[in-house]
């Protein structure tokens, strides 16, 4: 019998943009993987979770990775969140269902579904792994900037330095492209954006999505940054994670 890991999308921010089969799996599973235990208490103990949960993050050793392999094997089922939204991008999530592919018998049963993945394997043990879709910072600032986004690219973070390779891929796509960045840096991004693109270039930024003080503005990358740096004046800083989406 294999055993299941389940990929659960939670909140960015609003605890109630999360699904019932969400909530319903977090309560059935043996135990969550979180990034950080105690963001993830704070949604478990809203809904009266008390499934019991272990940190996974990006400093996690190999050891913690067999272990989890193992509890796997063992039959038991496992659900993955993230501190907000979908986990498997941009954070370890990714890394840890690549390493249970190829350290686990993936059996092919694997490629038809949840219900087949699930029935006993009768040649060797194998790990299911089974999204549970929800909240994405990312999908949520495309459904509401307003580019064309039928094509698009997706930067994940964007290196903190030697930026000007990233810059001509985004260019040379030649449609729209997404990234996430910090609160620290986005004022920069925005200056180096607008040195290799042109200030006139359009682009839709993303704050605090689905919180209590989410901003959303889009305009040139001139308009933007005169924008950020009233935010940086009037609160000493730029507050919130960003949502960044270049017109193509």
């Amino acid at each position: 019998m294999s055993g299941t890991l389940f990929i659960v999308a939670t909140p960015i921010g609003n605890l109630e943009d999360v699904s019932s089969r969400a909530l319903k799996t977090l309560k059935e599973v043996d135990l969550i993987l979180a990034e950080d235990t105690r963001v993830t208490k704070k949604l478990l103990d809203h809904y009266q979770i008390k499934t019991p949960v272990l940190a996974y993050h990006q400093r996690s050793s190999p050891n913690t990775k067999y272990s989890i392999l193992n509890t796997l094997l063992q039959s038991k089922k496992v659900a993955l969140v993230t501190d907000a939204g979908t986990p498997g991008i941009s954070d370890p999530g990714n890394e840890l269902i690549d390493f249970l592919y190829q350290h686990s018998a993936v059996s092919s049963s694997l490629l038809r579904g949840p219900s087949a993945a699930s029935r006993e394997a009768a040649d060797s043990p194998c790990v299911a792994v089974i999204p549970i879709p929800g909240a994405s910072a990312l999908t949520a600032a495309l459904s509401v900037c307003g580019f064309d986004v039928s094509r698009l690219a997706f930067f994940g973070f964007l290196p903190k330095k030697k930026r000007t390779k990233v810059f001509t891929q985004m260019r040379d796509f030649g449609a729209s492209t997404a990234f996430f960045e910090s609160p620290y840096r986005i004022g920069k991004t925005v200056d180096d954006l607008a040195n290799f693109f042109g200030a006139d270039k359009r682009v839709f930024i993303g704050q605090e999505l689905t919180k209590m003080h989410e901003r959303t503005f889009r305009g040139t990358l001139a308009e933007v940054k005169t924008r950020l740096e009233k935010e940086k004046s009037s609160l000493g800083r730029i507050k919130g994670e960003v949502v960044v989406v270049l017109e193509g």
